[in-house]
């Protein structure tokens, strides 16, 4: 079988081109086709001699992700992609545009195994982790399209980062390189559900990323009910896993809190969530449920949502409300992959390539 040639590190890329007796230079050229040009054909690589091209496409193959459908936000210039990869499979990103420049949110799997019961991603079922290549090509996708340069990444698409911990590792080296897109450590945003034992081996990696977690409830009865994950790594040894990832990284954890009304979204509910956190480096962002028609959950009132944060604020933890970007295009992630896989994505309601 071929090798996705994306997915190598310029490490692993100098040592499998120098077992094919290539000069070292050779590997600098071939790392900036890859990863600071995005290209998707080794024919696309115009320094280097036929005969080399044809040598390395019979061994190597580049991973790719192609077009399917394309929405754009009337309301904010938001842009979701439907990708299609190479073997058929489906991926959904998001393009927005804040003041400082775009932000990309990547998919790290096809489907998600996690079941978490307000999200769409888990619906149309798990297939496989994306290698590394896959989870770039996101980005040299939508920067090709849109004809701009993406300085932010987001790790809140479909599926668990941490379950495809390897691969991401590689890709977060790879788009970090001098020699590739060169996006700063502090510019990427890993979002996990909340895999123990991945979020203490991340801390050993001592990257300087934002770590991210999903945590939409206050309390083990509530998360277990909405979080399958809870049931093996129950709250306090989440929070125990957030505070020492604070204290050996420096970095703040940010806490993502879904709000459903009537589950988690009460002023009792928001206390119990302050005295977990407290005394801890945090962030909480507060989330309105998605509308997601198989999921019922109904989005707490506008006056709910200033209670819960203000009750957060006067208990010392800092809390915000996450600004809704593409909301009338449904950007939050699982949708569009679900509706194509059913037949019934509305072609008259994209952009098509």
């Amino acid at each position: 079988m071929k090798t996705d040639i994306k997915s190598l590190t310029f490490e692993q890329l100098n040592k499998e081109l120098s077992e094919l007796s290539l000069p070292s230079f050779r590997t600098g050229q071939i790392f900036k086709w890859l990863h600071e040009n995005g290209c998707s054909d080794f024919s696309e690589m115009t320094n280097l001699s036929k005969n080399l091209r044809n040598v390395l496409s019979e061994k190597y193959y580049i991973s790719d992700c192609s077009i399917e459908n394309k929405f754009i936000s009337e309301i904010d210039d938001t842009v979701k992609y439907l990708f299609r990869l190479n073997d058929g499979e489906y991926i959904e990103s998001v393009v927005m545009k804040y003041k400082y420049g775009y932000t990309i949110c990547v998919s790290s799997q096809v489907g998600c195994k996690m079941g978490c019961t307000f999200c769409a991603s888990t619906l149309a079922g798990f297939c496989r982790n994306l290698t590394s290549g896959e989870i770039e090509s996101q980005i040299h996708s939508a920067q090709k399209d849109l004809n701009i340069r993406i300085s932010h990444i987001v790790m809140m698409g479909i599926g668990e980062p941490l379950d495809n911990f390897d691969n991401v590792l590689t890709f977060l080296k790879n788009v970090n390189d001098s020699k590739g897109l060169n996006i700063s450590m502090r510019n990427v945003t890993i979002s996990t559900c909340g895999i123990v034992p991945k979020i203490y081996e991340l801390m050993e990696r001592n990257l300087q990323i934002t770590l991210t977690i999903s945590l939409h409830a206050p309390n083990d009865k509530i998360r277990s009910k909405t979080m399958p994950v809870n049931n093996k790594y129950n709250m306090d040894k989440l929070i125990e896993a957030c505070r020492e990832y604070g204290r050996r990284t420096g970095r703040r954890v940010s806490f993502e809190y879904t709000l459903i009304k009537g589950v988690n979204d009460s002023e009792k509910d928001a206390l119990e969530l302050s005295q977990k956190l407290k005394g801890m480096l945090c962030h909480v962002n507060l989330i309105p449920v998605n509308d997601v028609k198989e999921r019922n959950n109904e989005r707490s009132s506008q006056p709910d949502i200033f209670k819960f944060q203000n009750v957060l604020k006067r208990n010392g933890i800092n809390a915000t409300i996450r600004r809704t970007l593409g909301s009338d295009i449904n950007a939050s992630c699982g949708q569009l992959r679900r509706l194509k896989k059913r037949g019934d994505l509305c072609e008259d309601c994209c952009q098509n390539r």
